[in-house]
């Protein structure tokens, strides 16, 4: 009789390799699990419509428009998402491109120093100029 089915050969070359590159069963489920909460990080309370970890207020915004347009006249956001996702956010500024006016501030100037030592300083300091 042979020595398996190459079945069950590529399922031990597949295990071979993987052990060589380092991860673990435990490993890749403990990343897929991560992932999984990862994906559904944000919820939408009223449709239960999950989003990802990384979305932004305009993502969520597009969201509300489009599925509840309700909320967009009464502008409760915190009835889709309580978690304060959307504090501060204004739809007429979604990139956040204009500045409030309470948080002007003058623009900050560099000090520049002057390099005031020069070569007769460093002389009378006691340096030599080079070897000679």
């Amino acid at each position: 009789m042979g020595k398996g089915s190459n079945v069950q050969k590529a399922q031990q070359a597949r295990e071979r390799n993987q052990k060589k590159m380092g991860k673990s069963d435990d490993e890749r489920k403990a990343s897929s699990q991560k992932a999984a909460q990862d994906a559904a990080a944000k919820m939408c309370a009223l449709c239960r419509q999950t989003f990802m970890v990384n979305s932004r207020p305009p993502l969520l915004y597009l969201h509300i428009v489009a599925k509840h347009s309700d909320i967009v006249e009464s502008k409760n956001f915190a009835a889709c998402f309580p978690a304060g996702e959307l504090d501060g956010f204004d739809p007429n500024d979604p990139k956040g491109e204009k500045k409030p006016e309470t948080a002007t501030a003058a623009p900050v100037k560099k000090v520049v120093k002057k390099n005031t030592a020069d070569l007769d300083s460093l002389l009378d300091a006691g340096l030599k100029k080079g070897k000679k």
